[in-house]
């Protein structure tokens, strides 16, 4: 991802920066276990700019125990190719609503 990426959460402020993204999700991983799996829908580029559409199921489960919080839906991603040739995330919006 790119230093300046920006990531559309449902529910939440645009969370803006690599950074913040990096400190936000470890602080989640000191209490909570992630599972998740995804199947890719749609992958488009042209030019230096890409996106990906993917359907993700997600549980996020506290480490002390209870139910899993679980969403489930669309995702989707926009990639910009860099100079040095990578693909890296510019823009994410994962608004998945709760899993049915």
């Amino acid at each position: 991802m790119t230093p300046d990426v920006v990531f559309l959460v449902a529910g939440h402020a645009p969370m803006r920066g690599r950074d913040a993204f990096e400190q936000g999700l470890r602080t989640l991983l000191t209490t909570h276990r992630i599972d998740s799996s995804g199947q890719v829908r749609e992958v488009v580029a042209c030019g230096d700019l890409a996106y990906c559409w993917t359907e993700l199921d997600v549980r996020v489960r506290a480490r002390s125990g209870g139910d899993a919080l679980a969403r489930s839906g669309s995702a989707l991603t926009i990639l910009r190719k860099q100079a040095d040739g990578a693909w890296r995330v510019v823009r994410d919006a994962n608004l998945l609503p709760p899993a049915q």
